[in-house]
């Protein structure tokens, strides 16, 4: 457990934009930040950062809260894996007994993967320096591709013993189950049958080690490359796919590259391990690597959360161009500006780095740089110069990887940046452009219907006509009602509305006999009390370091503004807004008699069944003392909405 003075200290040192600004790239926008959700695949930026408030607000996904809640919602960790990565981010210090398996045994399985992980991490270091084998093959190994000691550090490589079960009996002697070990991809069970016996063996054999980390630097996979020439043996093989390692969620490198990425603004993407490290070898930061395997629309949003472009770099024979042309098309799809560098006939972008010096390789990068238009028309002029037939399909390749750019105006200047390389006219090349895009959505339309039931269909085609009719029902406005006091009290809970009175003491004067219908809203409502009666106020930061996560995440959403009022608008304009702060009297006042309102209409529906039940059972007595309340309500109701300036059940 940590103990609740670490967990205090961890959170006085937070700094909201820093935590998050070590996933996300943000953008001031007035006093708070701003930027693309990294929860969801949106266009326009929703995602906000209030500093002064020390929390976060997702309006595109819903989600919010504090520091530590975004870690959590951002890397999947539990409360205590996010405060210890936290904890470690700010150098606070907790102290950690030795894990055992009876004490791996109690924790969740994402803990105890993420300690196994770097377990075996720390065991192939250590392998790799401090045994003969190691550092006669894996060390030499790394010495030979130009690796120096730093750039193995930095990205913790390591070596694999040549023998069946060397780190299977480590990890097992330090406490580790096999069941564990074999859960993180560590080991393979192999059972036999006839003997009715299981051994368990190493995955990774004779191998140099390449952990690969996420966001936040912790070890979830392996990449294992063999350096003997075994037929019967793959060149690579990798962890499988466990509770914290997806391989299409993830991009190998982006934890070493994310801060030059964001500082570079733009990132370059190769193919595998040795071409990332070897180019950081060379001070170039900001690359990552889709790891050998094809690129995935997951690990295009990972890439947007820090920039909107990408150069990619391929080789340059058939396969890499065939490579290139495909992985162009997936990264314009996911909204990002991408730009190529096809490399000479047999080389990779580790190979050309260690050829050149630091500057030359810069430089190099720099000038083979084409954006996709320019990388296709040339593949055009080479392979369709003279035939007709093969240009106009090249033609109509080039506005199909158009057409998939989601940003319209992008779009367009890369439609006018066509017809200009190719002089073919503008307004043919939108007519081309126009068909597909429409050939496109009538294929989604009739997918979408072959896939949905026909009430299904008819529900969506009546969508749009039952929202704008649409009425809240009495308890559901009710609710909406307890929300609007909650937010209030929130930002506005020591302000004084008569001398003496505050909006807490008010609103406790006036609802003193009306009950909350939504659970969480009663609940913060209820410490707003309890403080008062102990003569103590409390804010939205309070409910930060005492609330539940569903808590934190609706006082994000209660104190955060989505949109603020230029000040430009008076000096310019002469258009005033007044501050909400400045009419809290008046906005207090109207929340009360909107809330007894709708707490009334309530009764009066809920009155009205106890009445069609008394009416069935004939039961005159119990009839009249309900006919004689109806009217009690009915006439309260009247008198709130005169005072509110409205019809009756109307508002």
């Amino acid at each position: 457990m940590i103990s609740r003075e670490t967990i205090d200290e961890i959170k006085n040192r937070i700094d909201i934009i820093d935590v998050v600004g070590d996933f996300i790239t943000l953008k001031r926008s007035g006093q708070n930040y701003k930027a693309l959700s990294p929860f969801t695949n949106e266009k326009t930026a929703s995602f906000y950062v209030v500093p002064s408030k020390g929390i976060f607000k997702d309006f595109s996904s819903g989600k919010g809260g504090d520091g530590i809640s975004f870690v959590m919602e951002h890397e999947g960790m539990s409360y205590v894996e996010a405060l210890r990565y936290l904890a470690k981010k700010y150098g606070v210090e907790i102290k950690e007994e030795a894990v055992g398996q009876q004490q791996l045994l109690q924790q969740s399985d994402r803990d105890s993967l993420y300690i196994v992980m770097n377990y075996a991490k720390d065991y192939y270091r250590e392998l790799l320096f401090q045994t003969d084998e190691g550092r006669s093959v894996g060390l030499s190994y790394f010495r030979e591709r130009g690796f120096n000691d730093r750039t193995i550090e930095k990205f913790e490589l390591g070596y694999s013993i040549k023998e069946w079960d060397h780190f299977h009996k480590k990890a097992v002697a330090a406490g580790y189950s096999d069941d564990m070990l074999e859960k993180a991809g560590l080991v393979i069970r192999k059972e036999n049958e006839q003997t009715n016996t299981v051994r368990f063996y190493d995955r990774f054999r004779g191998r140099v080690i390449f952990p690969v980390h996420n966001l936040a630097g912790k070890v979830v996979a392996f990449g294992a490359r063999i350096l003997t020439k075994e037929k019967d043996q793959p060149k690579y093989i990798n962890s499988p796919e466990t509770e914290i390692y997806h391989k299409s969620n993830v991009l190998y490198g982006m934890f070493q590259a994310k801060n030059a990425i964001r500082r570079e603004d733009f990132c370059y993407l190769v193919e595998g391990y040795t071409d990332v490290i070897s180019m950081h070898q060379a001070d170039v930061d900001n690359v990552v690597a889709s790891s050998g395997t094809a690129l995935t629309e997951e690990q295009i949003k990972l890439i947007r959360r820090f920039t909107e472009n990408v150069t990619m770099l391929f080789d340059g024979d058939a396969a890499g161009i065939k490579a290139a042309i495909r992985g162009v098309d997936l990264v314009l799809k996911g909204g990002l500006n991408v730009r190529v560098v096809l490399l000479p006939d047999g080389e990779d972008p580790d190979s050309m780095s260690r050829k050149m010096g630091s500057t030359e390789y810069k430089q190099f990068l720099k000038s083979q740089t084409k954006d996709f238009i320019s990388f296709k028309i040339d593949l055009l002029a080479a392979d369709a110069a003279h035939d007709p037939i093969k240009k106009a399909e090249a033609i109509r390749e080039i506005i199909t990887s158009i057409s998939l750019i989601p940003d319209p105006i992008k779009r367009s200047v890369y439609i006018q940046e066509t017809g200009h390389l190719l002089k073919i006219s503008e307004s043919m090349l939108l007519n081309e452009l126009n068909k597909i895009v429409v050939q496109e959505r009538k294929k989604k339309d009739s997918d979408h219907k072959k896939d949905t039931p026909k009430d299904v269909q008819f529900a969506d085609d009546i969508t749009a006509e039952i929202s704008s009719v649409y009425k809240l029902d009495t308890k559901r406005m009710e609710q909406i009602q307890e929300r609007e006091v909650i937010r209030l009290l929130l930002n506005y809970a020591d302000s004084e509305l008569e001398e003496d009175i505050d909006l807490v003491s008010y609103f406790i004067s006036e609802f003193e006999d009306l009950e909350f219908s939504n659970e969480t809203y009663a609940k913060i409502y209820h410490d707003f009390y309890e403080a008062k009666t102990r003569g103590e106020l409390i804010d939205s930061a309070y409910f930060l370091n005492h609330g539940s996560e569903d808590v934190k995440k609706l006082i994000a959403e209660l104190t955060t503004r989505k949109y603020y009022v230029s000040p430009h608008w008076g000096d310019k304009y002469h258009i005033i807004f007044h501050d909400e702060k400045e009419k809290i009297v008046e906005h207090a006042h109207q929340n009360v008699l909107r809330r007894k309102y709708r707490y009334v209409q309530r009764l009066i529906e809920e009155n009205k069944e106890k009445l069609k039940d008394a009416e069935k059972s004939k039961s005159i007595e119990e009839i009249d003392d309900l006919v004689e309340t109806q009217t009690r309500l009915k006439s309260a109701d009247l008198e709130i909405a005169k005072q509110l300036g409205i019809v009756s059940g109307k508002y």
